[in-house]
């Protein structure tokens, strides 16, 4: 899913331009998630107290659902969408893996990945974002995957998929100074070249019919998820195994560098001896 944020000045109003003209220009389904509301201004949304249940979905008079909760992150309802639309427009917040628009007088944090500023609302340039969201980076679920083998026209021949999901690790033991965050960087171009030859190998062997491998870049904090491997396989002992050469093969072969910020500490992973 080809998500952008639009945080500052006016961010409705710039988000709901910019998903009219990517329905206008690109095929797939586009989300709208609008987290500008307070929590008071959502309470007088509906005669339900909103605090009682986790989100309320309407059907307008137009046809669109529309929907108001609170107790998820935007990132945790992005994670649930992912699998069903192709773009997701985000107006009011900014998260350190999403493509962001900064308006007006917008300061988002340094691990942001700022895409496109603009000093007022009506400065924003619609048509060049839309033009160059397919070069952002996307954001991708185990959901995201699973769907994706799923519509594999082996699909049929198939009777297992066996997956793996690597996180961000807080400790790797009660007395480790816990871990913040870590931090990937890869040559560019060079590590999905050897991602699609591990793809390729690992969906060459007889019973395996779909591979994917999916490795987050940028700045992932604790409990975030890094790493994906997702197999479709005629049975469960080529799927199970399939699964643990990917990861294994994607750690040892792949060139992804790993920075980790400790309590106490911030350092290359291959810099440690």
């Amino acid at each position: 899913m080809q998500t952008v944020c639009i945080i500052g000045d006016e961010s409705r109003s710039v988000a709901d331009r910019l998903a009219g003209r990517l329905a206008e220009t690109h095929e797939g389904r586009i989300v709208m998630v609008d987290c500008t509301l307070e929590a008071a201004e959502i309470d007088t949304l509906s005669e339900t107290a909103i605090t009682d249940i986790d989100a309320q979905f309407e059907r307008t008079d137009d046809g669109h659902w529309q929907a108001r909760g609170r107790n998820r992150t935007p990132m945790e309802l992005l994670d649930s969408l992912a699998a069903d639309y192709e773009y997701a427009v985000v107006a009011g917040v900014s998260h350190h893996r999403l493509p962001t628009v900064a308006v007006g007088e917008a300061d988002p944090a340094a691990s942001v990945p700022v895409v496109a500023t603009a000093p007022t609302a009506a400065a924003v340039d619609i048509d060049d974002i839309v033009e160059r969201i397919e070069t952002f980076d996307p954001h991708i679920t185990l959901e995201t995957l699973i769907k994706q083998v799923k519509a594999s026209p082996q699909a049929d021949r198939s009777g297992a998929i066996a997956t793996f999901t690597g996180r961000v690790r807080a400790k790797d033991s009660p007395e480790d100074a816990r871990t913040q965050q870590l931090s990937f960087e890869t040559y560019e171009g060079v590590a999905e070249q050897r991602l699609e030859t591990i793809r390729k190998e690992l969906t060459a062997r007889e019973g395996v019919f779909e591979v994917l491998l999916h490795h987050r870049v940028g700045l992932l904090e604790d409990g975030e998820d890094i790493v994906f491997v997702v197999v479709l396989a005629g049975h469960r002992e080529e799927a199970f195994r399939t699964v643990e050469d990917g990861i294994n093969r994607l750690k040892d072969e792949v060139p992804i560098f790993k920075k980790e910020t400790t309590t106490e500490e911030e350092f290359w992973l291959h810099e440690q001896p």
